[in-house]
């Protein structure tokens, strides 16, 4: 059988109990850090493949939709760096054959992510800066503050209450930042109330923006390929401009072994 389709689907409602860590029991004194700790870090792997489908959905209805061949590798924070990534276009078809490469750094390094963008028409590789973490993530209604590492000791987390949704219940955390000028005023997040902390994963986000009020919903389905982590599909909804995002991942694998040659300039320009 092939590693792809040692896969264990994870859906919002229909939960799969699976451990992958050794067992850490969620009693009645687990702490709001606790969960956050637990269940909001998951084992990636050291790397992945996988196909990337993203669909911009505008007020009106209008979709643009990408699909990338996606590369990811695990750094685990060697000098600096989290992880490295890089995307290259397979739809739509004007677009094949563009490049996208990101190396993300920890939080401890205070960088922001270093970003490069090939474009075969021209042939040229150009670095795409990224100023503000509250800028938009290849067009979503994530940034790259979303997708950032974001450590639990930089928020104060509450467990607000425990929901219970068709027979399945959730701790529901209140999450409020500690920094000067968060991109937001709080997020409150819904993770799987299950026996083995490491089994439980996020399955909501709601966030607010810095004056308080509702700004978006990120809802999330989880899937699992030997041993490791990935989306399987994820919505954001923007409440106030009423744009969405759908992010899909398909076809993963997991240590496929890439090499760090495969996360340099010549080869997003070589193509995939």
């Amino acid at each position: 059988m092939e590693r792809g389709l040692a896969r264990t689907s994870i859906a919002v409602i229909a939960l799969s109990m699976i451990a992958v860590s050794p067992y850490v029991a969620a009693g009645p004194d687990v702490t709001a850090d606790d969960i956050v700790r637990h269940c909001e870090y998951k084992n990636p792997g050291e790397d992945q493949s996988s196909r990337l489908s993203i669909s911009l959905i505008d007020k009106d209805g209008n979709e643009r939709k990408n699909v990338y061949e996606r590369l990811w590798k695990n750094y685990h924070g060697k000098d600096g760096i989290l992880d490295k990534m890089v995307l290259f276009t397979e739809f739509p078809p004007d677009a094949k054959g563009t490049g996208f490469m990101r190396w993300g750094y920890t939080a401890a390094s205070g960088k922001l992510a270093d970003q490069w963008l090939y474009l075969p028409q021209l042939r040229k590789i150009r670095r795409v800066s990224v100023r503000d973490p509250g800028d938009s993530f290849l067009g979503s209604d994530l940034t790259y503050g979303d997708i950032e590492e974001r450590t639990a000791d930089a928020d104060e987390h509450i467990l607000a209450r425990v929901d219970e949704l068709n027979g399945v219940k959730f701790h529901v955390v209140e999450s409020t930042p500690k920094e000067a000028r968060p991109l937001y005023s709080k997020k409150i997040s819904w993770y799987a109330k299950v026996p083995d902390l490491e089994a439980c994963f996020r399955a909501k986000t709601e966030y607010y923006d810095p004056q308080g009020n509702l700004l978006k919903t990120q809802t999330l389905s989880w899937q699992q390929v030997d041993g490791a982590w990935a989306w399987d599909r994820v919505e954001v909804v923007n409440h106030q401009t009423k744009h969405k995002s759908l992010f899909e991942v398909t076809d993963v694998k997991v240590g496929v072994g890439l090499e760090d040659r495969q996360f340099t300039e010549r080869e997003l320009k070589r193509g995939s």
